[in-house]
Parts: C-alpha cells; sequence; structure tokens
C-alpha cells in the first residue's frame, strides 16, 4: 500500500534527519543488504562447523566433554546455515511446509 503525500514528507524528514545526525551509520545501514549480512553469518556457521568437527575428532577419546561442546557447536552452526538458506530462498520461518507442519494440520484436524 503506497504512503500518501502526508505520510511520504514525515518519512523524508526522517530519514533527513536520521543522516544529519549520525552519517557514518546512515551510510552502513543504506549499505548493508540482506546477501552481505547473511554472507557474514554463512561465513561463521561454517566456521563453527569446522571447528566443531575438529573439536569432536580431536578430543573424542581424550576428552569426552571437549567432544560433546563440539558437537553442540556443530548442532547450533547447521542450524544457523539452514536459517540463512531459508532467508535467502526466501522461505519465511513461520511457513507451513515440512514435515513439521503436516503433522500440525492433522493434529488440529481432530
Amino acid at each position: 500500500m503506497p504512503l500518501d503525500d502526508r505520510e511520504q514528507r514525515i518519512l523524508e524528514e526522517i530519514e533527513r534527519q536520521f543522516y544529519e545526525e549520525d552519517p557514518k551509520l546512515a551510510e552502513t545501514v543504506r549499505s548493508a543488504t540482506l546477501a552481505s549480512l547473511s554472507g557474514k553469518h554463512l561465513k561463521w556457521a561454517v566456521a563453527g562447523l569446522v571447528i566443531g568437527v575438529g573439536l569432536m575428532l580431536g578430543f573424542f577419546t581424550r576428552n569426552t566433554l571437549v567432544a560433546l561442546l563440539g558437537f553442540g557447536l556443530m548442532v547450533v552452526s547447521v542450524v544457523g546455515i539452514v536459517a540463512v538458506a531459508r532467508r535467502r530462498s526466501g522461505v519465511a520461518a513461520g511457513s507451513e511446509t515440512g514435515l513439521g507442519a503436516g503433522l500440525r494440520r492433522r493434529w488440529r484436524g481432530r
């Protein structure tokens, strides 16, 4: 739904004030895109996955607690990778797809 003239002027005034008060932050916000942010998150998630695998394999026989922490890091990293992939593909977090959604629909139908 498009903005009317009054709302558009208010929005332009807020934007102008934002650029005047903190031009550095305004430029950062303007240049940040979903792709650049998700790329950074993806790099951290992949790094976490690699480190988790290394910890798990390196400490499996010597220190089980460290190996479990590595496994936990792997799980968190995979969740992050899946979240980035879903955002990039345009699938909403609350969308009704997959096995869980089918089970919820069946449960509601009872």
